[in-house]
Formats: structure tokens, C-alpha cells, sequence
């Protein structure tokens, strides 16, 4: 069994509680150590990621949203000390641990690395595969 560490649980402040809930869930399931890279973010950090073409909208999710809250997280798998970027397997492990633990926790979220599920329209193509978001209501 994993747990969170301190900078995975200090980058979950000020993120939804029930997102944080299904964070914290999925790392007593997962078969995969992860670390969140992520979770609130101030403007000036949003606009720097889609100046670099890491994000594709400057209205994120991991923004402060209307109730105070961000409503995402970047999640990274934690192998032999490191994030394995290339490893499409790694993300999703922890995409199945997350989106298990949310089913769980009866917390609607869309995983980045599959647009589709939970009703994000056919035409992203962006796949981002640490992203995770509550499902806007």
C-alpha cells in the first residue's frame, strides 16, 4: 500500500475536497506509487503552461473555479524515483486506480488521457494523461 507524501499533500490544497477524497482513495488502490504534480494554480502559472503548449486553454480547470476551489489535479506515476513520462502503461494504472476510487467515492471526474469518458466531446484530441477534473454539473 502507498501514501501521499508532504509535497503531494501540500500541492492538494486549496483543490475540491471531493476531488482530494478521490485522490487520497486512489492511492490506497493503486498497484502503481504516484505523485501529485499539481493541483491549484494562480493565472500567471496557467498562461506560462499554454504559452509552452502544455495546456490548451488558459480557462483550467486547476484555476480557482467559482465555490473557491480548483477543480483538478496532475497525477505522475512514481517509478524507481521518477515520473516515466514515455510509459503510457504507468498513467494508466493510476488513471484506473482514480477513476475506481471515484466510482467508489460516487464522485463524477474525467481522466485527460481519455477525453471521451464522462461525456468530453470527440473533438479534443489533447491527450494529457496525468490530468484529472471533476466533471463539470
Amino acid at each position: 500500500m502507498f501514501v501521499l507524501g508532504k509535497s503531494s499533500l501540500k500541492r492538494l490544497e486549496g483543490v475540491h475536497p471531493s476531488l482530494v477524497r478521490v485522490v487520497k482513495r486512489a492511492i490506497e488502490i493503486t498497484p502503481i506509487d504516484f505523485t501529485v504534480i499539481e493541483g491549484l494554480r494562480t493565472p500567471a502559472r496557467q498562461r506560462e503552461l499554454y504559452a509552452a503548449g502544455k495546456s490548451k486553454t488558459l480557462n483550467s480547470r486547476h484555476l480557482r473555479q467559482p465555490d473557491g476551489f480548483g477543480h483538478a489535479v496532475d497525477l505522475g506515476p512514481w517509478v524507481r524515483g521518477a515520473i516515466p513520462w514515455n510509459d503510457w502503461n504507468a498513467f494508466d494504472q493510476v488513471a484506473r486506480a482514480m477513476l475506481r476510487a471515484a466510482e467508489e467515492l460516487g464522485v463524477a471526474i474525467r481522466w485527460g488521457g481519455d477525453w471521451n469518458q464522462n461525456g468530453r466531446s470527440d473533438d479534443e484530441r489533447f491527450l494529457d494523461g496525468p490530468h484529472f477534473e471533476l466533471v463539470r454539473v
